[in-house]
């Protein structure tokens, strides 16, 4: 699972943000300013930082400058500052990329697959049994061989394995699907979903081993 450090001062954007990026099978910390940040860095490994200019304690360009000569990871500028000069200074500092806000998220999380693809940074491949995931490609597969999920079905996965060993209700995973169906899903669909993601790893879908069923509370993933 590829870890990303978020610097960045708006709490709304901060919770809004991780939410979003924990769902895509990230593992996301936060710091609201440079020495937050910078101390972070210093006790964690990260594969990638998301960086806002404006930091209530110093700035966003001297920490892109520290993290380029103190630990060579990917940084991605994510800010308002979206003029010429700050954007051409982000790059001269070694940016790996510059993101004007408003920002679609999902466009975010194109960039930071292509960011991490070309820099080769691991942590992205987790395993369930026999079933490899690559959080980075979007990927899984089993056995070696390809596993064409659906979006819906790629999400519940990753919603499963970023609450591994805990017991899932139904109610939380509709909550942490139904907003990229493009319309809302019901409980009989989350139960299709299920059904199908099952067919897909499961050795035997009607015994499975990976997608457990706790009777009365929900689903569980401890594999």
């Amino acid at each position: 699972m590829a870890k990303i450090l978020l610097v960045e001062d708006d709490k709304s954007i901060v919770t809004n943000l991780t939410e979003f990026l924990t769902g895509e099978g990230y593992e996301v910390k936060s710091a609201p300013g440079q020495s937050g940040a910078l101390s972070l860095l210093a006790d964690n490994q990260f594969d990638l930082v998301l960086l806002d200019i404006s930091l209530s304690d110093g700035n966003g360009f001297t920490v892109c400058s520290a993290i380029k000569k103190e630990y060579g990871i990917p940084v991605i500028f994510l800010t308002a500052s979206g003029d010429e000069y700050s954007t051409v200074t982000g790059f001269e500092l070694g940016a790996d990329d510059y993101i004007a806000k408003p920002f679609r998220p999902r466009e975010l999380v194109t960039r930071i697959k292509n960011i991490l693809r070309l820099t080769g940074s691991t942590g992205s491949v987790i395993r369930l049994g026999d079933v490899l995931v690559d959080t980075v490609k979007g990927t899984a597969s089993k056995n070696g061989r390809d596993l064409y999920l659906s979006a819906l079905e790629y999400r519940l996965l990753l919603v499963f394995i970023n609450n591994r060993g805990a017991i899932l209700s139904r109610t939380k995973l509709l909550e942490s699907i139904w907003d990229i169906a493009g319309e809302f899903v019901n409980d009989n669909t989350l139960t299709v979903y299920i059904k199908r993601l099952r067919e897909k790893i499961e050795d035997d879908p009607q015994n499975p081993t990976i997608i457990k069923t706790v009777r009365g509370l929900g689903y569980k993933v401890d594999a």
